[in-house]
């Protein structure tokens, strides 16, 4: 049996959608008048599906469940596979990394979406197990981004990636839990740009922030809902935005040595014809 509700493209087994009874589920909220502090493009990120925002109560503990029970059901097949590793004998001669794409809002700021600047959708699972792990079970302290994957699984993999490649290993994060691989991880959404420290998230729209900008202090406001870009110290906003510009040009080197090869839209009626 599967359950699959409006509003929400998930599926499990009914048993799933048990374990999560809707009345037990407390719904996100966000304070009064809190779009009117962001940027307009950090607004429209949040309601350009407006059916998807301020659920009534009802609806959004349906929703949040349905969440609920497709990521606890995607769990237990993740067990089926490590088990089945562990039966056939290649536990001891296999590297797992387990990620996903990028989350979804459930409530928080008021949507249940994705597509925004906000830990809540820039976040993903990231779990790395290796036969001979010697931290097993433990959280690494680092921040990590997804360009990493590559490298991390090369080194591990005992293989020499190639120079074109971007991204940091992993590996010093596996050996000790505290080291710090990064000190920032960067996200990039329409002309929107976050990077993410420790301590502080810092977004700018548009070239320089010219459409606005959203500082956040992660440790007194994880929730991310009070944007204090106009209130923080100069020093804290200078540090963060000069970081923001150097990771943004990081980014957008292009690669010695690699072609680029960019895509090109086709039009419906050509796609059609196999053009």
């Amino acid at each position: 049996c599967i359950r699959d509700r409006p509003h929400t493209p998930f599926v499990a087994p009914k048993r799933y959608f048990e374990l999560y009874p809707p009345k037990s589920i407390g719904v996100p909220s966000t304070p009064a008048g809190y779009l009117d502090t962001l940027p307009d493009p950090a607004r429209r990120s949040l309601t350009s599906r407006p059916e998807q925002n301020n659920l009534a109560t009802e609806m959004a503990q349906q929703a949040i469940q349905a969440y609920y029970a497709s990521i606890t059901f995607a769990d237990a097949q993740i067990g089926r596979i490590l088990e089945a590793l562990e039966r056939i004998g290649l536990a001891q001669n296999t590297i797992v990394l387990l990620t996903s794409d990028h989350g979804y809002h459930m409530g928080e700021h008021g949507t249940y979406q994705k597509t925004t600047l906000f830990d809540n959708a820039d976040r993903v699972p990231l779990i790395i197990a290796t036969p001979d792990a010697k931290h097993a079970g433990a959280t690494a302290a680092t921040l990590a981004e997804m360009v990493d994957f590559f490298p991390t699984l090369t080194e591990l993999a005992g293989l020499q990636p190639p120079a074109t490649i971007s991204g940091v290993s992993l590996v010093p994060a596996l050996d000790d839990p505290m080291t710090q691989v990064r000190d920032s991880a960067l996200t990039q959404y329409a002309r929107g740009y976050s990077v993410r420290t420790l301590t502080h998230r810092y977004t700018e729209w548009g070239p320089e922030g010219a459409r606005g900008i959203e500082l956040y202090d992660c440790q007194a406001d994880p929730e991310e809902l009070h944007n204090c870009a106009d209130q923080a110290d100069t020093a804290t906003r200078t540090e963060l935005a000069e970081l923001l510009h150097r990771r943004i040009e990081q980014a957008t080197v292009r690669p010695s040595g690699l072609v680029q090869i960019r895509r090109t839209r086709i039009a419906p009626q050509e796609h059609e014809r196999g053009k």
